[in-house]
Formats: structure tokens, C-alpha cells, sequence
């Protein structure tokens, strides 16, 4: 397994970040939190990863911090949740969020999450409640501001389209949100938004 990649940060998406370690670029697919952790293209960063081996292929997944790859592990560990679809959990509300919700048995927060439906809620929460009661580690990560305008839109609607949204659905409810926001939204927001 990969435990970490370190070294200088060649692209930077919502939705995965390109890591340059010694000539080799590291795809890692990262969540919201640590997108908003990262440093700008060009600098050096470190991503604790998880490495994910499927028939078809071999994906990488990246974290800012080893609490938020922990709780991404445990969430992988409940039958019926895969990486994406914990990805997508870690996007759409922090780390605290997800164990705050899941030790307070809230199954219409974690529900709230976009392809979380009810019975995958409460078998979350059935089978990590314990151990989040038990666990004290809530710090957020904070997020950083985004860009303006259309490339707000463009950098969300590339990373929904990433995390297994069909692009016209995507597309719609960015707009939606736009509307009702305005456009002093970063790409953070307008992404947790549309997830819900």
C-alpha cells in the first residue's frame, strides 16, 4: 500500500490534485476538504493515501490529514459504501459533520448526502456509531475562498461530473444554486451545496 505521497503539486481540481514525485505525477482523487487544504500549484504538499485495486483499475485516493483518510477507512469499511460514494460524504460536510451525525445517530443529516439513501444511512450509522462516540478527534480542515464567476461554475461542474454526476443534472442544480447565492460562492460551497 501507499501510505503517503510527498512532493510538488503540479494541478490542482476539485476534484483530484496531480502530485510530481521525483518525475513521476501521482493522480490522487481528493475530497472538498482536502481541496480546500491544499497549497497553490507548484508548491510542495503531502497527501496521506489510500489505494484502492479494482479489476479495472488502480485509484489512488489523497487526504489532507490522516483523521480525514481514518474516517474515510471507516466509512469504506460499511457494506454497501464504496470510495466514491465516501468521497462524496467527505465533499458534501467535514469530518466533525459526518461523526458528530453519526454519533448522534442523525440519519436525516448523513441521509441529506447526495446516493446516501435511508437504509445506507442508518446501516452508517448502526455500524460506526460506537466508534465515533468513542473517538474525540473533530478538528475541521478550513476551506479556502475560490475563484469568480464562470470558473467557480466550471471548477464545480468538473468536479461533480468527476464524482459520478450526469453532467446536465450537474449543470441544472449549479445553476439553481447560482440564482439563489450570487456569485460570491467559492467552488467549496457551490459543490457541498449541489450535493445535497
Amino acid at each position: 500500500m501507499i501510505a503517503y505521497v510527498e512532493g510538488k503539486l503540479a494541478h490542482k481540481d476539485p476534484a483530484y490534485a496531480i502530485i510530481d514525485t521525483n518525475g513521476v505525477g501521482y493522480e490522487v482523487k481528493i475530497s472538498l476538504q482536502t481541496y480546500g487544504a491544499l497549497p497553490e500549484p507548484g508548491q510542495r504538499c503531502k497527501l496521506f493515501t489510500y489505494l484502492n485495486i479494482r479489476e479495472d483499475a488502480h485509484v489512488l485516493f489523497g487526504f489532507a490529514g490522516p483523521d480525514e483518510k481514518h474516517l474515510f477507512l471507516d466509512l469504506v469499511g460499511v457494506s454497501g459504501v464504496g470510495p466514491s460514494t465516501a468521497l462524496v460524504m467527505l465533499s458534501s460536510l467535514s469530518s466533525s459533520e459526518i461523526r458528530h451525525a453519526i454519533a448522534n445517530e442523525d440519519v436525516r443529516v448523513v441521509q441529506s448526502i447526495k446516493g446516501i439513501g435511508a437504509k445506507t444511512a442508518q446501516r452508517v450509522i448502526l455500524e460506526l456509531k460506537d466508534k465515533m462516540r468513542k473517538e474525540s478527534l473533530t478538528s475541521p480542515v478550513p476551506l479556502m475562498a475560490g475563484a469568480s464567476g464562470n470558473q467557480v461554475r466550471n471548477e464545480a461542474l468538473a468536479a461533480l461530473v468527476t464524482l459520478g454526476i450526469p453532467k446536465p443534472t450537474a449543470e441544472k442544480s449549479i445553476d439553481t444554486i447560482l440564482k439563489r447565492e450570487g456569485d460570491d460562492i467559492t467552488v467549496e460551497q457551490l459543490i457541498k451545496l449541489a450535493l445535497r
